[in-house]
């Protein structure tokens, strides 16, 4: 039979594997060229697929909840061509699009979706029971953890195993071993690239932070006059806007160490990193040319990203080519922390929540919006004078924003 096999393909940023989050098509589908089929997970976003070919959707290859390598076989399509090639006549063939990512896509004509199948793919015979379809990769998970896939009862459709049945009956093993004894989370892809991540920083960077406590009132005020006549420009802009005058003032802080050469890159570009938490896990989309942009754009591009992150509709260009990040957590209700160097960049900002304290002001002690801002820099790309100095000029820029805006 004519059949194509599509190969998960390299989604770049050296990234090697990808979890299946759903398809998209079913068996029996007839798809077009560019069409989205599966939705998977990488390190760094969700993405939707599209299909390089034309065709029927002849075999789903994995199940949902499996983690693909890049090169594994993720679908396998009839494109109805003979095996010499010629097709069916009277039959146009759409040629393949080769695109891997979803955003480039060259097919302009709207996905035709055929009868769909209800059937899985036939169950095999193994040692004399018969058990529902088993991806290659959740067969290899189960092998390793000394399972016999012929013992476990599926979740899937038709009784198909899935990864998490695996994981489950790892779990009840353990149980039974120990009673008490402690059970299981699976990490997804973000997940896992987040441990990945901050456990090379913390390995590999030789970090410092520094602190200070900024009365940010004048800010607070800038921020009601502005929602008031009609410009609803958040606390988070006007904070980034400010980190780009400082950020030009300090490029030492928006590099990145080069170990190999033991040079300090020092980028042209500001691209901002913003961390956000998010249902599966910490995301930091980028800003890009944020140096670019004045506080309304920034508050509009930071709100989209925030919704796109939530929604779980980030492409792979808003998560890349981050040069410096911002981490607002007081959110969560804290006045600091020393966060975790977003690797390989050279430096995170942190801002705690903002609140009124006591503060002195001209002898007096009166309530006054203060906010902890917080720095953890690489040390082999400036020393704690400039992260100092930027710091510092954060803060003035926060606490004496008319002042300071023929500065930035």
């Amino acid at each position: 039979m004519p059949v194509r096999d599509f190969h998960l393909p390299d989604l770049g940023e050296g990234l090697t594997e990808a979890e299946l989050l759903a398809w998209l098509v079913g068996v029996g589908d007839e798809i077009v060229v560019d069409q989205h089929i599966a939705e998977v997970e990488t390190a760094k976003a969700a993405v939707e697929l599209p299909s390089p070919f034309a065709g029927v959707v002849v075999a789903l290859q994995a199940a949902v909840g499996d983690n693909v390598s890049v090169g594994d076989v993720l679908i396998s399509i009839d494109d109805g061509q003979s095996a010499s090639g010629l097709t069916e006549p009277g039959v146009e063939v759409p040629e393949a699009s080769g695109n891997v990512l979803v955003g480039y896509g060259t097919a302009n004509t709207e996905p035709r979706r055929g009868r769909r199948n209800p059937t899985t793919p036939s169950p095999t015979q193994t040692s004399g029971r018969q058990v529902a379809f088993v991806s290659p990769l959740v067969r290899r998970l189960a092998t390793s953890k000394g399972l016999d896939v012929t013992q476990l009862t599926g979740t899937g459709p038709s009784g198909l195993i899935m990864r998490k049945d695996v994981e489950t009956a790892c779990c009840d093993l353990s149980s039974q071993e120990t009673p008490n004894g402690p059970s299981r989370l699976a990490l997804n892809g973000l997940r896992r690239a987040a441990v990945a991540n901050l456990s090379r920083s913390r390995r590999e960077i030789p970090e410092a932070t520094v602190w200070v406590d900024a009365d940010i009132s004048r800010t607070v005020e800038l921020r009601t006059h502005l929602r008031e006549s009609g410009q609803p420009i958040g606390m988070l802009a006007l904070l980034c806007r400010f980190v780009v005058a400082a950020l030009k003032r300090f490029p030492e802080l928006n590099s990145r160490f080069d170990s190999q050469t033991s040079e300090v890159l020092l980028f042209p570009l500001i691209n901002l990193g913003l961390a956000m938490q998010t249902p599966r896990g910490l995301v930091v989309p980028v800003v890009h040319d944020a140096q670019h942009l004045g506080a309304d754009r920034l508050h509009q591009r930071i709100t989209d990203l925030t919704q796109a992150a939530r929604e779980g509709h980030l492409r792979p260009v808003d998560v890349q080519q981050g040069t410096f990040t911002v981490n607002n957590y007081g959110v969560f209700g804290v006045d600091g922390s020393a966060a975790i160097i977003n690797f390989p960049e050279a430096a995170i900002l942190g801002m705690g929540r903002v609140m009124q304290r006591p503060w002195v002001v001209g002898g007096a002690v009166i309530p006054r919006w203060v906010v902890e801002l917080t720095l953890t820099f690489d040390h082999r790309v400036c020393d704690g004078g400039t992260a100092g100095g930027f710091l510092r000029f954060l803060a003035d820029c926060l606490e004496r924003p008319d002042t300071m805006l023929a500065f930035v």
